[in-house]
């Protein structure tokens, strides 16, 4: 099994559920999933496997009302992806800092 942050970045490196995501956080409420399709060139059906994708990774959130079914964004999951990234930023800035003080050392 996938652990979170492989399965949040597996979701987000698509541009289309990136995009998909982004209209969710945006709308700031729940978007029916007829709604979403409406937004992009793409089968409902083609949708609804990257809202899947989404979903499994803990981004989205999909209620059934009635006969529809409505999404809602959970960005909860990235906190998890920039605490990871947090480490490599780190990591990075003692690096070049590390560098800067060797170059600036006398010869």
């Amino acid at each position: 099994m996938q652990d979170k942050i492989t399965r949040v970045l597996k979701a987000i490196a698509d541009p289309t559920r990136r995009e998909i995501f982004h209209a969710l956080v945006v709308a700031s409420a729940a978007m029916p999933i007829t709604q979403i399709s409406g937004q992009f060139q793409i089968s409902r059906q083609g949708v609804t496997k990257h809202l899947r994708t989404l979903e499994d990774a803990g981004l989205i959130h999909i209620n059934s009302k009635g006969r529809e079914r409505y999404c809602f964004a959970d960005a909860e999951p990235l906190k998890e992806v920039n605490h990871w990234l947090k480490f490599y930023e780190r990591f990075w800035d003692d690096s070049l800092n590390n560098l800067g003080t060797y170059l600036d050392q006398p010869s």
